[in-house]
């Protein structure tokens, strides 16, 4: 009998390296990936004014139950395991979520200042909705209890700072087979890629790995991203205090 595929479900807010973790799953010979397929979902329920906005809406379907069919569905190319990138401010409160008992589920967090530095760079106008640390706390609450356990969570920095390491604690908490392929890609875009990559995805067009840490952007939070971030940072350090290398890396 053939197994069941592996599907994993990786909720990450904005400006982290979400789409770099997707490059590397997707330099798996046995993983299959999809872009933040309840984008459009939640542009058409939301009303949100992205850049790209009628391509998206037009690339995907725009109710988040046709998502889910397809999320629980055939594994595209018949691959062992289905890598699902998904963004936490995407799961408005209407989307249900008995689907994720179906997958594993992981978490990529960034300090919520680090987040807002990049992220002021493409927005004007920022919510703290906008940056999923409210959504992402209580899908990883929610599924903590019906582990029983907190689920894996891995800091971008952490992975930047040591991908080996952290990729494979990530594998072994995910139970799954960590494989050195996942360290390195080739440049360019990908047919897997979302429509909306060419105002997101320079950067990682460019990639070949995962780049070195850099410094910390040297920008001042005016006041109201400040307390922006400070809402954000108790659920962040919910997150935070299970990550894989808490302990350092």
């Amino acid at each position: 009998m053939i197994p069941a595929p592996i599907r994993i479900a990786m909720w990450s807010g904005p400006r982290n390296i979400s789409t770099a973790l997707m490059r590397s799953f997707g330099a798996r010979p046995d993983t299959a990936v999809v872009d933040e397929p309840f984008y459009a979902a939640y542009l058409a329920s939301s009303g949100s004014m992205h850049p790209m906005r009628a391509e998206v809406l037009a690339s995907q379907p725009n109710n988040w139950r046709d998502v889910v069919t397809t999320l629980l569905g055939p594994v595209p190319g018949g691959k062992a395991i289905y890598y699902q990138k998904h963004m936490t401010h995407h799961m408005l409160d209407g989307f249900g979520r008995e689907w994720t008992s179906s997958v594993r589920n992981g978490f990529l967090i960034r300090d919520p200042e680090a987040v807002l530095r990049s992220y002021m760079l493409k927005r004007d106008e920022i919510t703290l909705a906008d940056l999923g640390f409210v959504q992402q706390r209580e899908l990883f609450e929610r599924e903590a209890d019906r582990l029983g356990t907190a689920p894996p969570v891995i800091e971008g920095a952490d992975v930047l700072a040591n991908p080996p390491r952290v990729l494979a604690q990530l594998c072994a908490a995910l139970e799954m087979p960590y494989s050195e392929a996942m360290l390195s890609w080739p440049s360019g875009r990908r047919a897997t890629d979302g429509v909306w990559a060419p105002a997101w995805y320079e950067s990682v067009e460019r990639s070949t790995g995962f780049a070195a840490p850099s410094a910390p952007i040297a920008l001042a939070l005016p006041d109201h991203l400040m307390r922006i971030a400070d809402q954000a940072r108790p659920h962040y350090e919910v997150l935070a205090a299970c990550r894989l290398s808490g302990s350092g890396v």
